[in-house]
């Protein structure tokens, strides 16, 4: 008798078991397909507007071509996928839950003894997932990319102006109202080295200055000229100033390093990172900006699961309520948590706040948020 109870109640374990796995595969299919359909849908928003326009800066500041400037904007790809999986991780958990709530699978599943929690338990498993994936994502993909784009970029800055194979070649700068500001002659050019240069500088006042090189070379710093002279000529044509030099570098009003390094700690996993603010001496705001971008590295793949805490409780629809809220409940969380994201770090940057509550803050006022709720929908009787 003993024994045949036991069988009944392993059997029993058995079935409640197998249905549970048929549940959590219900719904994680579910969450999966709405997800890729956001992360497609938030990636496709984000290129069409900052990333295009980077990409119009890039060809019209920096004279990049498009087909260098189009192979960036790609390489940037897995950067732009790191934030948009904690809003394809939102927008399919609110959705799901959204829908099976209307449907009043939620309440048939409740009443059928399976909580709110359980419902959840797939789902938060998934959220765990994709932090990881980000993550990994942002450790070993975005910083090789990261480079090759900052790589790519040096190249087509350093072939801009230079005409390979031509002799005695000549070119010009002008400025407003198409006066001549510079005018540039070039002896020869082999290999990306021109020999023989000239430079007729006319863009001061009441001084013109003329620079001779037998070698030189351009770069994102400015023109790199070696074994030269610089004469200063003023108005009534006499030499005011005479310079010899071994190396000389000319920024002639451009000075693309701020530019090329601005994502340099993107450039940097978390160890790397790390080594960098250890070893060099920087200055205080950019430590600052690199030690928020640090704790960034973990933040933001955590993001994704405080989406989820945020999400679920907003998902479960009361019963009075007969449409769905999931994609308005999706953008107005995305909005909140980029505002706040957004105050924090220009807070951090600027030393109001310190690096790491810089970094965590959205993530803090989400999740205490998202708790609260949660709570209150799993664990009180409305």
């Amino acid at each position: 008798m003993m024994k045949q109870k036991l069988i009944e109640f392993v059997s029993y374990l058995k079935d409640k078991y197998n249905n549970m796995l048929v549940l959590d595969r219900y719904i994680a299919s579910q969450v999966i397909i709405m997800f890729l359909m956001g992360v497609v849908v938030f990636t496709t928003i984000l290129f069409a507007s900052d990333t295009f326009i980077t990409l119009v800066k890039q060809i019209s500041k920096f004279g990049i071509p498009f087909k260098i400037a189009f192979i960036m904007i790609l390489l940037n790809l897995p950067s732009v996928i790191v934030l948009t999986i904690p809003m394809g991780v939102l927008l399919s958990t609110v959705m799901t839950l959204n829908r099976l709530s209307l449907a009043s699978e939620i309440t048939v599943m409740r009443s059928c003894g399976v909580s709110i929690n359980r419902i959840a338990k797939s789902i938060f498993i998934f959220s765990a997932v994709m932090a990881l994936s980000s993550f990994i994502i942002n450790e070993s993909v975005v910083p090789v990319m990261m480079q090759q784009s900052k790589k790519l970029a040096l190249w087509s800055l350093e072939q801009k102006n230079i005409p390979n194979g031509k002799e005695n070649y000549v070119f010009k700068e002008t400025g407003e109202n198409n006066q001549l500001k510079r005018l540039f002659y070039v002896g020869q050019c082999k290999k990306n080295t021109l020999y023989n240069i000239t430079v007729l500088d006319n863009s001061k006042d009441g001084t013109i200055q003329v620079l001779q090189a037998r070698e030189g070379k351009t770069s994102p710093q400015g023109w790199i000229f070696d074994k030269g002279a610089t004469y200063t000529i003023g108005d009534e044509g006499k030499v005011l100033n005479t310079t010899l030099f071994e190396t000389s570098t000319v920024k002639f009003g451009l000075d693309l390093t701020k530019e090329i390094n601005r994502n340099m700690a993107k450039e940097m996993n978390f160890p790397k990172l790390l080594k960098y603010l250890s070893s060099n001496d920087l200055e205080e705001k950019q430590r600052r900006i690199f030690t928020i971008e640090l704790f960034d590295k973990i933040a933001l793949p955590v993001t994704t699961i405080v989406f989820v805490l945020v999400g679920v409780p907003l998902a479960i629809t009361p019963p009075r309520v007969r449409y769905n809220r999931g994609f308005l409940f999706s953008i107005l969380i995305i909005f909140a948590y980029y505002v706040i994201r957004a105050l924090s770090i220009s807070f951090g940057e600027n030393g109001n706040i310190n690096a790491f509550l810089a970094a965590w803050l959205p993530n803090i006022v989400l999740a205490a948020w998202g708790a609260w709720m949660y709570y209150k929908k799993v664990y009180t009787i409305e």
